[in-house]
């Protein structure tokens, strides 16, 4: 086991409503007292990382030294076979910043349609197999880390359905579903998405459940 976090405060990084109440559902059980990035007005870093792993500690890392406490960073991201794995760690990069009503937001159905033209441009037979993936940083501010990864493989589906979730759920259908990510309940989402994999080990290391 990695060093303990045990209940108490824990800054997700993040200023994603979406992730943070995900995150906090799957915590929850363990007295773990979830904070936002964005409710602590910490800025968020510029991820210049190539891998989810090195996005993932940024975060981490940048939130754990600013707020003087442990810290908790998901890099997450749809990979598409017959896309080379694209769009992997720029997921977020391809849903262009929108401005709503004076809040800055993520454009994710211009994401999707991004992935759905790209399909269309290979052909009707083309692979719609792809992948999300979710990396995990624990921090803590003397710069001790814990790394856990989790992915789940589904296929590209269009048009987008269901609202329940938030990035490109609405176009992904988990392997042996039919229904995608956001027509599923968060609750049943819980426990067979790439983030639920990734907690499953967090838990496992750091509750020993």
């Amino acid at each position: 086991m990695t060093r303990a976090l045990g209940s108490g405060k824990l800054v997700i990084a993040t200023h994603n409503a979406g992730k943070l109440r995900e995150i906090s559902a799957l915590l929850a059980p363990h007295g773990v007292d979830c904070v936002s990035a964005g409710a602590l007005g910490l800025p968020e870093p510029a991820e210049t990382g190539r891998t989810f792993v090195a996005n993932a500690l940024i975060k981490a890392r940048a939130a754990a030294e600013a707020s003087g406490l442990p810290a908790l960073a998901d890099d997450s991201g749809l990979s598409v076979e017959a896309l080379g794995g694209r769009p992997g760690v720029y997921t977020a990069d391809w849903a262009e910043r929108q401005w709503f009503e004076g809040d800055p937001g993520r454009d994710w159905y211009m994401a999707m349609g991004k992935v759905e033209g790209l399909l269309q441009q290979q052909g009707p037979d083309t692979s719609r197999a792809c992948a999300f993936h979710c990396v995990l940083a624990l921090a803590w501010p003397d710069g001790e880390h814990a790394i856990y990864e989790g992915t789940v493989a589904g296929q590209f589906t269009w048009p987008p359905r269901g609202d329940l979730g938030f990035g490109y759920d609405p176009a992904f259908v988990p392997e042996g579903r039919e229904h995608t990510f956001a027509e599923i309940d968060p609750s049943e989402k819980h426990g067979i998405s790439h983030r639920a994999n990734a907690f499953a080990k967090l838990r496992a290391d750091q509750f020993g459940a």
